[in-house]
């Protein structure tokens, strides 16, 4: 074999992500309409975790690890992938319906939630439950890198006013318990290619702009994170056999905002809050109730767990805020999205 000639460049690579009908059929394979690949917007891909296990412990009576000596297992391990980049309608859409278990904007959890298991014999979803994922490859020919049966565990919206006019961004983690698929395509075919559909912070009004009550605050940055793990158990000749949402289901925001008559006294409600009470509701949205096709994020009931000064050209506060459920029998929605 010649050596090769040809490099490539990081960004010709691409994160392609499709809704997944049937449990161990990836989407590339399956032929309702719902599972188009559709190219995230991202800036950095980042490696796959595969996640194998390996035994490289000398154990043949020789000092040195032997090749007889060598253990090498890929079934009962947890590939994990993160990405990030610019959120986009098309893949926001699809990253918050699957990480919340919600079929359509605006995407919410509620505080009454409980777990959500699917198995090997899961077929013909109606929400978007699974995923498939693509790493697109800039060589081409069987160099692509596919991943079945796969779910968002956790997702940051981010932005902040000094960079890119507050366009949001996203950071989001996928996890799966299945064999990685093998295609053997000589490509992948993109079918919904990135957008200029983005967001801005400078969409949310002022007076919908509310931290633990306290409305009209001046937003420099924000973060959103939304957590809602899974846990794989059994054991096939194709990887784990089942997926539970497990865990807590959490949804942290830390802002940056101005200090200023609003927001004084936010250093005293954090020092007053009362034990087992709601501080009141966040908001960062374009009106007082969040709906589709427009970004926007509501925790019902929200505590404060940080505010500290943040010394800049003005005084400003850094403010983080958790999100708490109305009960355990409670339906209340304790996080609600909408884009």
């Amino acid at each position: 074999m010649a050596v090769a000639t040809n490099a490539f460049d990081p960004k010709q690579f691409s994160f392609l992500v499709a809704e997944q009908d049937d449990w161990g059929t990836h989407a590339v394979d399956e032929s309702s309409p719902n599972n188009s690949l559709i190219a995230l917007d991202v800036d950095s891909i980042g490696s796959p975790s595969l996640g194998v296990t390996q035994g490289l412990d000398p154990r043949s009576g020789s000092r040195v690890l032997q090749a007889t000596d060598f253990f090498h297992e890929k079934r009962n391990t947890i590939k994990e992938m993160t990405v990030s980049g610019t959120a986009t309608t098309e893949g926001l859409d699809l990253l918050v319906s699957n990480l919340t278990g919600d079929a359509s904007s605006p995407y919410s959890v509620t505080s009454n939630v409980g777990v959500a298991t699917l198995t090997s014999a899961t077929t013909n979803q109606t929400d978007q439950q699974l995923l498939s994922i693509v790493y697109k490859s800039a060589y081409g020919t069987n160099a692509d890198l596919a991943f079945k049966d796969c779910f968002c565990t956790n997702l940051v919206l981010s932005g902040s006013a000094d960079a890119e006019g507050g366009r949001v961004k996203f950071s989001a983690t996928f996890k799966t318990g299945s064999l990685a698929t093998d295609l053997t395509d000589a490509t992948t075919t993109i079918d919904t290619a990135i957008t200029a559909n983005d967001y801005f912070m400078s969409a949310w009004d002022a007076d919908d702009r509310i931290v633990t009550g306290v409305a009209n605050v001046i937003v420099s940055s924000f973060s959103l994170n939304i957590t809602n793990d899974v846990v794989f158990s059994g054991i096939t000749a194709t990887g784990f056999e089942n997926a539970t949402r497990a865990g807590e289901v959490s949804a942290l925001a830390d802002f940056t905002i101005m200090y200023d008559s609003n927001t004084s006294a936010l250093f005293e409600t954090f020092n007053n809050q009362t034990a087992g009470a709601s501080q009141g509701a966040t908001l960062m949205n374009h009106q007082a109730s969040v709906i589709d096709a427009n970004l926007g994020f509501k925790f019902t009931n929200s505590v404060l767990t940080n505010v500290a000064f943040n010394e800049g050209s003005t005084m400003m506060l850094d403010v983080s805020v958790k999100a708490v459920g109305a009960g355990i029998g409670s339906s209340t929605t304790l996080v609600e999205i909408g884009c």
